[in-house]
C-alpha cells in the first residue's frame, strides 16, 4: 500500500477547486423581502441549506435584480414598497427573460382572494409566513427547484 502524499499548496488548490465548483453549482434565491429582519432569517436559513440568497427589499429593487441576475427562484412578498408582489408578478409575466423564472409568494396575507390572485398569476405556490417554519420553506424551495 503506499501512502499518498498532499502538500499543504496542493490542499489549498484543491480546496479552491472544491469552493469554486460548489458555488458554481449553488442554485440562486431572490428573496423580495421588505422587513430586513426576516429577511436576515430567511437569508441566513437558505444559505445554511446551501443556496446563493441575492437580497431585495423593494418591489422596484426586486425587478432589477431579477433581470440582473436572473436567480432560479424567486421567494416574494406581497407588501412592499414602490411596487408591490402582485405588480412584480405582473411585470415578470410580460417580460420574456423574466416570465419563465418560478416564483414562490411568501407573504402574511392569507386572504383565498389574494392566494387566488397569485395562482392566477402563475406562482408555483403561496405560503402564509406564520404557517410555515424556516424548514418547511427550504423544503418547498428545494421541491420548486426540483421542478424546475
Amino acid at each position: 500500500m503506499y501512502d499518498l502524499y498532499i502538500s499543504k499548496k496542493d490542499k489549498n488548490f484543491l480546496n479552491i477547486l472544491k469552493l469554486k465548483f460548489m458555488s458554481e453549482n449553488k442554485k440562486n434565491i431572490l428573496l423580495a423581502e421588505d422587513d430586513r429582519f426576516i429577511s436576515k432569517a430567511y437569508k441566513a436559513g437558505l444559505e445554511k441549506a446551501g443556496f446563493e440568497v441575492i437580497p431585495a427589499y423593494d418591489g422596484v429593487e426586486a425587478l432589477k435584480k431579477i433581470k440582473e441576475k436572473e436567480p432560479d427562484l424567486v421567494l416574494l412578498d406581497i407588501v412592499m414598497p414602490e411596487k408591490n408582489g402582485f405588480e412584480v408578478l405582473e411585470e415578470m409575466k410580460m417580460n420574456k427573460g423574466m416570465k419563465n423564472i418560478p416564483v414562490v409568494i411568501i407573504s402574511n396575507l392569507g386572504q383565498e382572494s389574494d392566494i387566488k390572485k397569485g395562482k392566477e398569476l402563475g406562482v408555483l405556490d403561496y405560503l402564509v409566513k406564520t404557517d410555515h417554519s424556516m424548514k418547511e420553506v427550504v423544503e418547498k424551495v428545494k421541491y420548486c427547484l426540483s421542478k424546475k
